[in-house]
């Protein structure tokens, strides 16, 4: 039998070995190839940078902190990659101080020691600018954010725990920084509640600004509000006088405008005040011969417990009525006043709350009890033309009372419009 030698046609099998393969290098390039594939924005995470802290400084990135990485690998890799299985970093601790550059490092997860895999940053450095660190001191104050509680409620108190704020931060950042608020939601409440808030800060211009760069010490308890809910109500105002009119006068009542105010307070001393009373001794008419007006502070007789919904509501001017003896005026509102002989194509308006005084003669017995609600009207028969008009005013006054004043109202006319509603029953009369 004949035997073969391994080393028989020596170079003619080492051909054949390099040739098998260079031709399984083509197949793997022809059907995996190697290229390159570009990944957006990544985030790079600044190591070291307690050295730009120790040293009382503080840094912010100048551009953008993401970058764009090209991974060069072959296709089966590179289809598997994702975002996340890319790190991008920058240490503080190999930047150049001359330009504050930081070279930028790009680590492919899971194939850290993949001699086929590589990536490369775009751009390959990270700017950064350094300056001196600074701290601000703020009081805070409660910002509502413009809600409201539940109805028939009103906020009271707002008190922000804690009351102050320390920020730190880059000093370009801090001098822009003009106060601090603590903001909140309180909508639909109806009772006392600590209600947590976020920390806002604004510029000199009431613009709201960034906190990227700043940092406070609130920790992980935050800010809270403790806000007080009270109960809302309207009363009206009662005012009597003291003193004597002059000889021949009388006095017939107090007015005021407005007649009622809105009060808060808890629910227990709300519940208790059906009015508020003002002194005899705050509206003195001694030897007064004339309706006399004065304005009055209502806030020092508010019962305890007990403010105003609007603190800038507390002043009301109050008229006292001085009339001669056997004479009476009553206040009418124009919308009171009965419309007659309005032409079908016209339609009447007025001044929202206008008002009419009507002055009248008597035995004063008479006048005392006199109701003249349903007996004033204007006859609107003479005027057919749109436009602006004083109408004279007709009162029925029954036997014995005299109207000493002739009265007249402002009332504008106008066509008709398709939308316009009919008239109510009773306002127009023919």
């Amino acid at each position: 039998m004949r035997k073969y030698r391994l080393t028989n046609n020596l170079g003619l099998k080492i051909i054949a070995l390099v040739f098998s393969a260079f031709l399984w290098l083509i197949v793997v390039n022809v059907d995996n190839p190697v290229g390159r594939s570009t990944f957006g924005d990544i985030p790079v995470t600044v190591l070291n940078d307690d050295i730009i802290k120790s040293s009382g400084e503080v840094y912010q990135v100048i551009g953008e902190d993401t970058v764009s990485v090209v991974v060069t690998a072959n296709r089966e890799i590179r289809q598997r990659l994702k975002t996340e299985d890319i790190i991008a970093v920058a240490d503080v601790a190999e930047m150049d101080t001359s330009t504050n550059l930081i070279p930028i490092k790009i680590m492919v997860q899971g194939y850290e020691d993949n001699s086929g895999v590589s990536a490369e940053a775009i751009p390959r450095n990270l700017r950064i600018q350094r300056e001196k660190s600074g701290r601000k001191v703020l009081s805070l104050t409660a910002d509502t954010n413009g809600t409201i509680p539940r109805d028939g409620y009103t906020l009271g108190d707002l008190e922000v725990d804690p009351g102050s704020v320390t920020i730190t931060g880059p000093q370009s950042a801090l001098d822009k920084i003009d106060r601090a608020v603590a903001r909140i939601d309180v909508d639909g409440l109806s009772k006392d509640k600590v209600v947590s808030a976020d920390l806002i800060l604004y510029d000199a211009n009431g613009n709201e600004l960034g906190q990227t760069q700043l940092e406070n010490n609130l920790g992980e308890d935050g800010l809270t509000v403790s806000v007080e809910i009270l109960k809302e109500k309207t009363v009206p105002v009662e005012f009597s006088v003291t003193g004597v009119p002059a000889e021949g006068y009388q006095y017939t009542g107090c007015s005021s405008e407005p007649e009622s105010i809105r009060i808060c307070g808890t629910s227990e001393a709300v519940e208790d005040v059906d009015e508020i009373r003002v002194p005899a001794s705050v509206i003195d008419i001694t030897g007064a011969s004339a309706p006399k007006e004065q304005e009055v502070d209502i806030t020092p007789y508010l019962p305890e417990g007990i403010r105003l919904v609007d603190e800038n509501a507390g002043h009301i001017m109050v008229t006292a009525m001085v009339e001669e003896e056997g004479t009476r005026t009553i206040e009418m509102l124009v919308s009171s006043i009965r419309i007659t002989n309005l032409a079908e194509e016209l339609e009447v308006s007025y001044e929202p709350d206008a008002e009419i005084s009507l002055r009248f003669r008597g035995e004063q017995t008479a006048l005392d009890v006199l109701d003249v609600s349903n007996a004033v009207s204007v006859d609107l028969s003479d005027y057919t033309k749109p436009g602006t008009y004083e109408v004279p005013v007709t009162v029925n006054t029954p036997d014995g009372i005299q109207l000493i004043t002739e009265p007249a109202v402002s009332l504008i006319l106008s066509e008709k419009t398709e939308d316009t509603p009919e008239q109510t029953p009773g306002q127009n009369e023919e």
